[in-house]
């Protein structure tokens, strides 16, 4: 099987469902956006080692593919689509409190930096914001379950308490801001 098709070559494409639409699409951002995530969060896997840190990111990106489907759907399809449950939220939250558990209080704002698995759990926090804002936005147009959104929310702050958490498992200072 052919990737190209040729069909997308007057900018427009097909949502799961059949129907077309632009490629510059509201849709389209929203859920293009969530496939650059779970492309720079495939990245941070890469410098993952820590299994029990593995065993939270490899679902997610199973998750992020599950948020794209309903974002990719013109609504004639949903049967098809993967259910979003709230105990994923949960889970992000339990993670989020285990990590907290060893991290310094945090008193300042955090620059993004410190290695390269450190940046890369920050360009997925800010990342999976950009994320949030476009489902937003979608959703001001197209009914949207709001799950999705509050599991994005929920994601971001899991990315930042993970680049938080990595700076402690590789003994690096978080570098703070200091504003001038």
């Amino acid at each position: 099987m052919k990737v190209y098709t040729k069909t997308g070559d007057k900018g427009m494409t097909a949502l799961f469902g059949g129907k077309r639409v632009a490629k510059d699409n509201l849709q389209i951002e929203a859920y293009g956006t969530v496939d650059e995530l779970n492309a720079f969060l495939g990245s941070l896997i890469s410098y993952i080692d820590e299994v029990e840190i593995l065993k939270e990111l490899k679902p997610i990106q199973s998750t992020l593919f599950d948020i794209g489907a309903h974002l990719a759907s013109d609504g004639k399809a949903t049967d098809y689509l993967p259910e979003i449950k709230e105990d994923l939220i949960q889970k992000l939250e339990a993670s989020m409190d285990n990590m907290t558990r060893s991290l310094p209080e945090l008193k300042n704002f955090i620059m993004p930096g410190g290695n390269q698995r450190i940046s890369a759990a920050h360009i997925c926090r800010t990342v999976c914001r950009r994320t949030e804002r476009r489902v937003v936005a979608l959703q001001q147009e197209l009914p949207i379950p709001q799950i999705i959104i509050v599991y994005l929310n929920r994601l971001s702050d899991y990315f930042f308490v993970l680049s938080r958490y990595l700076c402690v498992l590789d003994n690096i200072d978080e570098v703070k801001w200091n504003p001038k």
